[in-house]
This record gives structure tokens, sequence and C-alpha cells, in this order.
């Protein structure tokens, strides 16, 4: 309740919809926004213990900022090329997404050497590539969870222990939550190496087939499963890349195929065919990649700095604490627009 869109061409609405007009004095993109500005306002004047609302009445009632018409036109043309450059920068972020999933699936399957291909149980691959299954390359297991209503377990912890919503980091540089050396010892808990490869085994959202590479030691949860690699053989990163491609079989194996429902196992991890470049080609195919996570690293943080600034300056713009023609953003993130 209380979200905000504005029509640009003529539509009808239907229940759960109100549509307010701009009059004469009004900039209809300025309007949008003021509402925009308003909607906890009007959030706290919603009735109801189920669905919250509010009627007509509440709405003719509802104050908002308001400024001279020229005022409100710049203000609704500033705030308009901001949201405009969020989009832009939304879009740039799905499209260097959608070049890695492209890249990531070039890349896994037939390499940078333009070799003949030879038929494997998992497609085309290069003839110089082996196939193999996932649990000759290195160790595999899972954690487990101490039990909270052991203090001894978690009062003073120190050691790194993760929980599955981590993978989503894909780096993982630090702990949020730690265990003691109590836990490590009567829980039989894995003390993980840097360079594994964690990937999450359940889960009914999106979290089940992400995974991530291991940059400090630490302990996991039951929820991750890890492999530790002869880094001699495979660089981690690179087998990260190709797990990812394979997020989708992943989710249809948890959603049944797989021997525990909702679930992927050791056991299906171990057997799993991956492929194995030469070692060479591996690294130059993660350095590859690598460029475009920082492309996409780049466009996130980028909307998320414009986004935070949207928000502030819409605030300080409906409250006349600025004005439009103070403002020049070269100067205000000057790191936001140096790239």
């Amino acid at each position: 309740m209380g979200d905000v869109n504005i029509a640009i061409d003529h539509c009808g609405i239907g229940r759960g919809l109100a549509a307010v007009r701009p009059g004469p004095d009004s900039d209809p993109w300025f309007l949008y926004f003021a509402l925009l500005y308003s909607k906890p306002t009007l959030e706290a004047m919603a009735t109801g213990s189920t669905f919250a609302s509010v009627n007509r009445n509440t709405l003719n009632n509802l104050d908002i900022p308001f400024f001279d018409r020229l005022q409100q036109a710049a203000i609704g043309r500033f705030l308009r090329s901001l949201v405009n450059q969020i989009e832009q920068e939304e879009q740039a972020l799905n499209a260097t997404q959608a070049l890695k999933h492209a890249a990531l699936k070039i890349l896994s399957t037939r390499g940078l050497r333009g070799e003949a291909q030879k038929e494997t149980e998992i497609g085309s691959v290069p003839e110089n590539w082996t196939v193999v299954s996932l649990g000759t390359l290195g160790k595999i297991g899972n954690g487990s969870t101490p039990k909270k209503a052991i203090s001894e377990y978690w009062t003073n912890g120190t050691y790194p222990w993760l929980t599955s919503a981590k993978v989503y980091d894909r780096e993982i540089v630090q702990a949020d939550q730690f265990v003691t050396t109590e836990a490590l010892a009567e829980c039989h808990l894995p003390r993980v190496q840097p360079g594994a490869v964690l990937i999450a085994i359940t889960g009914q959202g999106k979290t089940l087939g992400h995974c991530a590479v291991l940059q400090i030691e630490a302990t996991l949860n039951q929820h991750l499963a890890y492999i530790e690699f002869d880094q001699s053989r495979v660089d981690p990163v690179f087998v990260r890349g190709y797990l990812e491609t394979q997020y989708d079989y992943f989710r249809q194996v948890g959603a049944g195929g797989g021997s525990t429902k909702g679930a992927l196992t050791c056991s299906f991890l171990r057997g799993l065919p991956v492929p194995v470049p030469p070692m060479d080609e591996q690294q130059e195919i993660v350095a590859i990649l690598d460029a475009i996570d920082r492309k996409i690293d780049l466009h996130g943080k980028k909307r998320a700095a414009l986004e935070d600034l949207f928000k502030a300056l819409l605030h300080k713009l409906m409250a006349g604490e600025i004005r439009v023609r103070d403002l020049d953003l070269s100067k205000t993130m000057p790191a936001l627009w140096s790239n």
C-alpha cells in the first residue's frame, strides 16, 4: 500500500487503486515524487488489520509538499533524470549478467583454443580436456549446527561458522557467526580451508544451488557442502564458474530428483561430472570471468549509490532543505561519474 506509479497513456484502473490527477497548478512528475515522498505518512493513516487501506477522504486530507509551478517542474525534471540514471545502471547490470551467463556456458564447454571437440557425458568439450567426477578432485562433505541451547558452543565463540546465506557473497571473506573450540571438538565440525567451494544443498527459495569460494578458514552448517580441491589440478574459481552453469539442473534435482527431496546430497555432488581443462587454460578463463565480475560489481555499486542519492535528495528537496539550482552531481559524487 502507498506505492506510486505514473500513467503515461490513457488507462483504466481496478479496485485497490486510486487515480490522482494533477490540477493546473501541479506538475505531474513533481506530484508523482511528492506522493512517493509522502508514502510513510499515508501508510501511517491506513486502517484494517488484515489488509491495510485508506479511503478517498484520507487521500483528500493527505498533506504533501507544495511549491510554485516553476520549482515543481525543476524538482520533477531533476528527480526524473536521477531515476533514469538508476534505470540505465539496472539495464547495464542486467546486460552484463546476461553476458556472463553466456560466457560461462561457452567458456566452460568450448574453451579458448578453438580446438576440435569430443563428445562426453556433459556434451562437447575440447579434445585435450578431461571430464571427471567432482569427488575425484577433492574432499566433499558438509557441516552441522551446534545446539543453540548449549552456551559453551556459542558464547565468546571465535571460529567462523557459516550458513547457506553466505553463498551469495561468492567470495567469502568473513563470517557473521562464530562458534567455540568446544563446539568444533564435540560437534565434529569440519575445519574447511581457504580455496574450498561451498554450495547450498537445501532450500525452497533461490539459495539451493548457489556456490561461493571460501577465502578464510571456517566451518559450516548442514545446509552447506564444501569441496576442498587439489589446487594443482583445478582452480576453485573455474569450478565455481562451471557449477554456476548447473544452477537450473541443481534446482531440478533438489526439487525431487535427488535422494532427499528439497536437497542435494554429498553423494550426488561426488558423482557430478565436471570438465577439467589444462591449468593454464583454466586460469585464462578465470581471468575473463573476473573481468566480467568486476563490471557487474561496478554497475551494482553505481546503482546502489544512485538509489541512496535519490532517497536523500528526494527528502531534502521535498522538505525544502535544498533547491535544484544548488545541486551539482559532478561534485556530489565525483567517484561515481568518473567511470
